[in-house]
C-alpha cells in the first residue's frame, strides 16, 4: 500500500567502496532512530543533511558506521519522508542493515520501480519522465542516453501538454455551442475549427515520424553480417570489434553459430551477428548454423550482404535472402578489395576487412539505413517508446473522425466525443488517465531499489 514504509538496496548488489540503502514512507526517520547512533536523532534532524554515526541490530551489536542522509516531504525524490543510508560496499553489511530495519519497525522491502512509482502517484514526476528514469539506467550509448536525458528533462511533457491544451479549447467551444445550440449562436466556425485539427495532427505526425529515430536511439540496431563461406564476415566483425572474436579460417563452414557483439557507433549501439556461411552443406551441424542465420536474417534491421573479389556473385544467395528480409534493409559490400582480383563488381560498399579501407564508409551506410538524415538535439521531443507511439496514433485517429464529422457537417456532440477521446489518448502518455495494469507494467521492469 501507498502508505507502507518501504526499503532496499539502491545500488546494485555486489562489493564495492559504498551501498547505498534507501527508505521512504512515514515511519522511515522513526525505523532510522531505533537502529542508527549520532549525534543526533535523525527525526529532529533538519532536511537535506548528511550525518555520520553507526547502525546496531536488534540484539545491540554495531553493523557498520554509516552516513544517513536525510530528505523530508514533499522535498524528496519520493515526495515523501525519505532516507539514503551509506555503507559500505559488503553485501552481508547492506542485508544486515536491512534486516534490522524491517525486525525493529514496520516496514517492508519495495517492490520493482516503487519509489518511482510513489514519486508518479506523489505528482512528483509523470509518467513520461518516469519511465525516463529507467531508460536513464539501462543507457548504452551517448545517443540513449541523451535521448532519455531529453525525455526527463520534460520535452516530451512539454509537447504532449501544449497539444492537450489546443485540443481542451478546441472542444470546449464546440461543447459551448451545444449549450447555445437553441439560440443559434457560433463560437468558432467550420474552417477555424478545421485548422486548428488539422494543426493538431501535423504536430502528432512529426512526433510519429520520431519514432523510429528514438527507438533505434533506445533499443540500438540489430545488424546481420551474411554472406558465402570464408568471403571475410568474421574478419569483418573482428576488424570491427578491434579483437579477434570470431575464429578466421580458410576452411569453409568455420563458424557454426551465430555470434553476437555489440559495439558503439557515433553513439548508436550496433548488435552485430557474424552468421554461419550460407550454403547447402550435409553437415547436421552446420545445417543447424545455417538455419540460426536465416533466422538473424528475418530479426534483423539492417543486413550487411558481403562477397568477395576472389569469389564469383552470390546471385542465389541474394534471392534467397529476399525471401527474408527487404531490399531496403540490405546493404551490399564487396570485401578483400586489397587482393584485387574483381573490384569492378558492384557494390554499397567496398571495403578490405585485413586493412580497413572503406570501413568508415560502411559505418555511414550502416547509419544512414538506420536513421538516415536525421538531425538530433537535447531540444528535440521524441518518441522512443512503444506505448507513447500507441496513444499518439489513437489521438491521431480521433481527430481524423472529429475532422470528418467537421466536414460532414454533423451535430457537434460527435465532434465533440472524438476530440475528448483524442485528449485522453494525449493525457495517457504523462500519466493523467492511467489503468492500474499500465502503471504495474511500466513500474516492474524497474529495478527494486528505483
Amino acid at each position: 500500500m501507498k502508505e507502507d514504509t518501504i526499503v532496499a538496496l539502491a545500488t546494485p548488489a555486489g562489493v564495492g567502496a559504498i551501498s547505498v540503502i534507501r527508505l521512504s514512507g512515514s515511519q522511515s526517520f522513526k525505523a532510522i532512530d531505533k537502529i542508527f547512533f549520532g549525534k543526533i536523532k535523525i527525526e529532529k534532524a533538519a532536511s537535506h543533511t548528511i550525518h555520520y554515526g553507526y547502525i546496531k541490530n536488534q540484539d545491540d551489536e554495531p553493523i557498520d558506521d554509516v552516513l544517513v542522509s536525510i530528505f523530508k516531504a514533499p522535498n524528496s525524490y519520493t515526495g515523501e519522508d525519505s532516507i539514503e543510508i551509506s555503507t559500505h560496499g559488503n553485501p552481508l553489511i547492506t542485508q544486515k542493515v536491512i534486516d534490522a530495519l524491517i525486525s525493529n519497525s514496520e516496514i517492508r522491502l519495495a517492490e520493482p520501480g516503487e519509489f518511482t512509482k510513489r514519486a508518479f502517484l506523489n505528482n512528483r514526476i509523470d509518467l513520461t519522465k518516469a519511465e525516463a528514469v529507467a531508460d536513464i539506467i539501462n543507457a548504452r550509448t551517448e545517443a540513449s542516453f541523451r535521448g532519455a536525458r531529453n525525455q526527463l528533462d520534460g520535452l516530451l511533457s512539454q509537447k504532449v501538454t501544449e497539444l492537450r491544451s489546443q485540443l481542451v479549447n478546441s472542444s470546449s467551444f464546440v461543447e459551448l455551442e451545444l449549450d447555445f445550440a437553441e439560440e443559434d449562436i457560433e463560437f468558432v466556425n467550420q474552417e477555424e475549427l478545421l485548422k486548428r485539427i488539422d494543426s493538431i495532427i501535423i504536430e502528432i505526425d512529426t512526433l510519429l515520424e520520431s519514432y523510429e529515430f528514438g527507438r533505434v536511439l533506445r533499443d540500438g540496431v540489430n545488424v546481420a553480417i551474411v554472406g558465402k563461406p570464408n568471403v571475410g564476415k568474421s574478419s569483418l566483425l573482428n576488424y570491427i570489434l578491434k579483437e579477434s572474436r570470431a575464429i578466421v579460417s580458410e576452411i569453409p563452414g568455420t563458424t557454426r553459430d551465430v555470434i553476437r557483439e555489440e559495439v558503439s557507433i557515433e553513439g548508436i549501439l550496433f548488435r552485430l551477428f557474424d552468421t554461419a556461411g550460407i550454403r547447402h552443406s550435409e553437415d547436421s551441424i552446420e545445417k543447424e548454423g545455417i538455419f540460426r542465420s536465416q533466422e538473424t536474417v528475418r530479426n534483423a534491421d539492417v543486413v550487411i550482404f558481403l562477397e568477395d573479389t576472389q569469389q564469383g556473385d552470390s546471385k542465389e544467395l541474394l534471392v534467397d535472402l529476399l525471401t527474408l528480409t527487404s531490399s531496403d534493409k540490405i546493404i551490399k559490400v564487396l570485401n578483400k578489395i586489397d587482393l584485387a582480383k574483381d573490384k569492378s563488381r558492384e557494390a554499397d560498399v567496398k571495403i578490405s576487412a585485413k586493412t580497413g579501407e572503406g570501413i568508415g564508409l560502411l559505418f555511414k551506410k550502416l547509419k544512414e539505413k538506420t536513421i538516415g538524415n536525421e538531425s538530433y538535439t537535447e531540444k528535440t521531443a521524441i518518441i522512443t517508446n512503444l506505448r507513447h507511439y500507441n496513444c499518439l496514433k489513437t489521438a491521431r485517429e480521433n481527430l481524423i473522425n472529429a475532422r470528418g464529422s467537421v466536414l460532414k457537417k454533423m451535430s457537434g456532440e460527435f465532434v465533440s466525443v472524438d476530440l475528448r477521446n483524442a485528449e485522453l489518448s494525449l493525457a495517457e502518455i504523462i500519466g493523467e488517465v492511467t489503468s492500474d495494469d499500465i502503471l504495474n507494467n511500466i513500474f516492474m521492469k524497474f529495478c527494486i531499489g528505483k
